[in-house]
């Protein structure tokens, strides 16, 4: 060492305040780096973007503040074949190609999310295509509720079960169910696994694919009325696995991806029932499916759900249950002659 170096000269009192000055700051540019993208803080009964100042408060009501204190709010890489990286829900809705079925749910064909989502005279129901409903629960049979990002452009910002999505053809991972995959349907499971961590930041890990308990599917449909008026343009309709899973302790640690979800919480069946039915909260939005859902055998699996989760559970069922949406779900051009068969694809069946 030069013996004219201010190094040589400091004491060592003053290298030990140099070096905790030293790892503040990379502890400051790590966290930096990481939530970069912006984040989510809790600032009384709001939520904030704290990169740039931006309010969303509207996303968020009063009551139902996060849970977490700090959600990245960046788009994050899925599993490990980075589903979703980069592409906002424009690239994902042209992209992601669904697997359409017929009223029985057999494969019968493929198509991309926007155009089976799409609905007007021609497609009043759209086109009917395979989904699925993730309910996920911490260790005292709480579950977690979530809230649609406002940017979504299917049912923003309704109140719905933990995940909900689509298997999709072209993953990695074989999402593409048969009817002799039943009770087991590794490829729904497999989507679960994937749209978790997308939208949630849950990893495999934390779910595995063993532990998802399929119980039944429902057939239904629902127009996007409350969010773009009796002519809207998008829709559902969907034939829709119903996945049960239970975690330890709390629940694994969420980190919301911003582009699909607002917001979350845990909540008991007393809880749900009361954001869902009391003139309290009569302002929240609901999807229709998880109503549909809820009122169709859902309440009764949460309510028996050591048995829900029973490896060959009572509840676990090949049939298929239809069910209608809210009449507030009914588009201008969904005709009384209209049936359970309209928008569901008739085509041969298809080997993936």
């Amino acid at each position: 060492m030069c013996p004219f170096s201010p190094a040589a000269t400091m004491t060592l009192p003053t290298v030990m305040i140099m070096l905790l000055v030293t790892i503040s700051n990379a502890v400051v540019i790590a966290f930096a780096f990481t939530f970069g993208g912006g984040g989510c803080y809790r600032d009384g009964h709001r939520l904030r973007r704290w990169n740039r100042g931006f309010d969303i408060d509207r996303f968020n009501e009063k009551s139902f503040l996060l849970d977490r204190t700090i959600v990245p709010t960046r788009i994050f890489n899925a599993v490990s074949n980075g589903y979703g990286n980069g592409m906002d829900q424009i690239r994902l809705m042209e992209s992601d190609m669904l697997v359409c079925v017929d009223s029985k749910d057999i494969p019968c064909g493929k198509m991309s999310k926007k155009e089976a989502h799409s609905f007007n005279q021609a497609t009043p129901r759209g086109c009917a295509h395979r989904a699925f409903s993730v309910f996920l629960f911490n260790g005292d049979g709480k579950l977690l509720l979530t809230q649609r990002a406002a940017s979504k452009i299917t049912f923003p910002s309704v109140w719905t079960n933990t995940c909900c999505s689509h298997p999709l053809y072209g993953q990695a991972l074989d999402e593409v169910d048969q009817p002799d995959d039943f009770p087991h349907f590794p490829g729904i499971k497999h989507a679960a696994i994937r749209k978790l961590y997308h939208e949630l930041g849950i990893p495999p890990e934390d779910v595995p694919h063993e532990d998802f308990r399929f119980l039944t599917r429902y057939h239904y449909w629902a127009a996007d009325t409350v969010t773009y008026g009796e002519g809207t343009p998008w829709g559902e309709h969907e034939i829709d696995y119903i996945l049960f899973f239970q975690c330890a302790g709390e629940g694994p640690r969420v980190t919301a991806n911003h582009e699909e979800v607002s917001n979350f919480k845990y909540v008991s069946v007393k809880e749900l029932k009361h954001m869902m039915y009391s003139d309290e909260h009569k302002g929240l939005l609901w999807s229709p499916w998880f109503r549909g859902i809820m009122e169709n055998g859902g309440f009764l699996f949460w309510e028996n759900l050591e048995e829900a989760l029973r490896p060959g559970s009572c509840f676990c069922s090949s049939d298929i249950v239809y069910f209608d949406p809210p009449k507030e779900h009914f588009a201008s051009y969904n005709l009384s002659m209209h049936g359970r068969e309209t928008g569901v694809v008739t085509a041969e069946p298809i080997a993936h």
